[in-house]
């Protein structure tokens, strides 16, 4: 039995439809984690009862479904099979919980809670974010333990139902149940590639807080001709309050939010990465920071969003000055960035500008900080090889431009970590018609199998 045996059973599970059966199983179950009513919690437990435990079991897992110790999270699974002490452990994970199903805002015909499959893609709600991921992973685990018989090193497996919600609860399970998630690596997947016809390795994330930005002038609404120049406009003010935080073009203006971390290393990692391209919108080259390419104002400097903003009743304007503006904003962060000093830093910067009366809210969920692993890691280069073995070309950056708990890992289990996402930038992720593409699957069971296969094979890197 040999890796091309492994990969051609990886491959034969997506090219018979097992795969796409499958998923669509997983799909099904409204695992919406931002929801809170019981019946979105009950949901959550029977993916991991139902969907998920059978599986781990009958490949040899041995494994606990643990209730979260932060109430606003879902319960978690734990798993593990070993095979000898003397062997390699790796640490994989993944996340069954979804954003919001937006039900009535998809386009006719399709729907969150069924996959449809229309010509290369496969839409429903978590196809792409994180449902095939850890599908990819687990059936390429079962296609090298068909083949061989054994896998030829340890594995151990966590599935959150909280990773929507920003993970909360996972830090704490990770500082309890230490010793029974200690591994020589994380290997997971999550995100989209670079391109999706050219597999991606990172090796981080970039953190990311939100928060609120709200401005209350007065009480009620009132009318704008006879209060029009005798009230303050809160809109006006949070328009400027927004301006100030960053330029026109969206360079960042607040001091403690340009990183320190973009070095020639970093930029020489960078440098020949295709942003632009594929599916998706159109890369925008006068946006963000002036003096950096494309690739490293994604993935190697900080930005700063508007993700929603409001004052007075958009649908239903009427001749009245409201009370009130706010706006949903979010910081993605790379390393170098200290988060315990982002909203203190843009406190100061907006009392600096004269917006003291300006609230700063922060949200309530968990937040992801900063991490990157070095290219030249060890790990970074054993997975490197295999997935070049196996595809030929490879795209590799220091950290995802999204965020990951990332840091549970690293901080907390001081595991290096390496991330192979099946997903791409195109697939709608958190917004309505979300799907993944069938070739980057069918690829990624094989890059899988292959990673999988020569961690049993070959010598890796230990300790």
């Amino acid at each position: 039995m040999t890796r091309d045996t492994a990969i051609a059973k990886a491959t034969d599970y997506f090219e018979t439809g097992r795969f796409q059966t499958d998923l669509a199983n997983l799909v099904t179950y409204r695992s919406e984690s931002q929801k809170r009513a019981p019946e979105a919690r009950a949901e959550s437990r029977r993916y991991l009862d139902e969907a998920m435990l059978p599986r781990l079991e009958a490949m040899g897992f041995s494994c606990e479904i643990i209730d979260n110790p932060d109430p606003r999270g879902g319960p978690l699974l734990l798993g593990e099979r070993t095979e000898g002490n003397d062997l390699p452990t790796i640490l994989t994970y993944g996340h069954g919980d979804t954003v919001l199903g937006q039900d009535s805002m998809w386009q006719d015909g399709l729907g969150p809670w069924q996959l449809t499959e229309d010509g290369d893609r496969l839409y429903g709600r978590g196809t792409a974010d994180n449902k095939s991921q850890h599908l990819i992973n687990i059936a390429a685990l079962e296609a090298v333990l068909a083949t061989r018989g054994h896998l030829g090193f340890n594995t151990r497996i966590v599935l959150e139902m909280s990773e929507e919600v920003g993970s909360v609860g996972l830090p704490e399970i990770f500082r309890t149940h230490k010793a029974r998630l200690t591994a020589d690596v994380l290997i997971a997947s999550d995100g989209p590639r670079l391109q999706p016809d050219v597999p991606t390795m990172f090796m981080g994330s970039r953190g990311g807080i939100t928060f609120d930005l709200l401005v209350e002038t007065h009480e009620g609404a009132h009318h704008s001709g006879n209060w029009g120049g005798l009230l303050a406009d809160p809109a006006m003010i949070l328009a400027h309050t927004l301006a100030c935080i960053t330029d026109a073009r969206g360079q960042i203006l607040v001091p403690e939010w340009r990183p320190d971390s973009l070095t020639d290393t970093v930029r020489a990692a960078l440098r020949d990465l295709p942003v632009a391209g594929g599916d998706g919108p159109a890369v925008v080259a006068d946006w963000g920071e002036e003096s950096l390419t494309p690739a490293e104002r994604v993935f190697g400097w900080n930005s700063f969003a508007v993700l929603a903003m409001v004052s007075g009743v958009p649908d239903a304007p009427v001749n009245a000055i409201s009370g009130w503006a706010r706006a949903t904003c979010q910081l993605r962060f790379v390393v170098g960035t200290d988060p315990a000093e982002v909203v203190p830093g843009l406190r100061r910067h907006l009392d600096a500008h004269g917006f003291d009366k300006v609230k700063i809210e922060l949200h309530d969920r968990g937040f992801f900080s900063a991490t990157r692993l070095d290219p030249t890691h060890p790990w970074a280069q054993f997975v490197g090889a295999s997935i070049r073995e196996t595809a030929g070309e490879l795209h590799v950056l220091p950290n995802l431009a999204g965020s990951l708990p990332n840091d549970s890992f690293t901080d907390i289990l001081e595991l290096p970590t390496i991330w192979v996402p099946h997903s791409y930038r195109g697939c709608s992720q958190h917004a309505p018609n979300e799907h993944v593409l069938k070739p980057v699957c069918r690829d990624g069971l094989r890059v899988m199998a292959g990673i999988f296969w020569d961690i049993g094979e070959k010598t890796v890197p230990r300790g």
